[in-house]
């Protein structure tokens, strides 16, 4: 017998909340604009989680 589940409805762009299609070659993105702007999120910082600031003195080494 066959599954006869309803085919999932595409998941939306992180950045820009589009849906993105399974065949997509910048998926998990719907572009490589949008890929590009999560990377420089990454980058600036944006993503950090919050938290106390770390003691330079505590680190090993």
């Amino acid at each position: 017998m066959a599954d006869s589940a309803p085919p999932r409805p595409p998941r939306p762009c992180p950045v820009c909340r589009k849906p993105v299609e399974r065949e997509s070659p910048h998926r998990p993105f719907c572009s490589a604009r949008c890929r590009q702007i999560d990377l420089g999120r990454w980058l600036a910082g944006d993503y950090a989680i919050p938290g106390e600031p770390a003691d330079p003195e505590e680190e090993p080494g």
